[in-house]
């Protein structure tokens, strides 16, 4: 997916709605988020290097086993998933320059016209002429 993406000759945008989690999330943005043409989120979208739960049950693993209550051992990593769900909001991945905008679901059709008439147009074939894309 990452060569295809990569060299793909048709105009690539991205636009995340609610999860965008490790490779799986890079290779449908074509190897990454700045090699499409735009990358857009819904205010729902997600982002992070892998599942966030799994994350932190990886990243706190030993401060996790360390406490021997259960229930304080669960309010931790309630505490360390609150904190990762927060950083990884689609807002905050915008605003360190990942994706370029956050945007309201009802200006997605914008944004995908606004995409493809952005892009230049490929000499025509033999006997057909390229047309600008109207709104609806």
């Amino acid at each position: 997916m990452f060569v295809n993406g990569a060299t793909a000759s048709v105009p690539y945008f991205t636009i995340v709605l609610r999860k965008g989690y490790g490779l799986g999330a890079m290779a449908m943005a074509a190897g990454n988020y700045h090699a499409s043409t735009f990358t857009v989120s819904w205010p729902t979208g997600e982002f992070g290097g892998m599942g966030l739960e799994g994350a932190v049950r990886l990243a706190y693993r030993r401060e996790l086993a360390a406490i021997s209550d259960p229930a304080a051992r669960e309010a931790e990593f309630r505490r360390h998933v609150a904190e990762s769900y927060e950083r990884g909001k689609a807002i905050s991945t915008a605003s360190v320059l990942e994706i370029d905008d956050v945007i309201d679901p009802a200006e997605t059709r914008n944004w995908i016209l606004r995409g493809l008439n952005s892009i230049a147009p490929r000499p025509p074939r033999a006997g057909k002429k390229r047309t600008q894309i109207e709104p609806w």
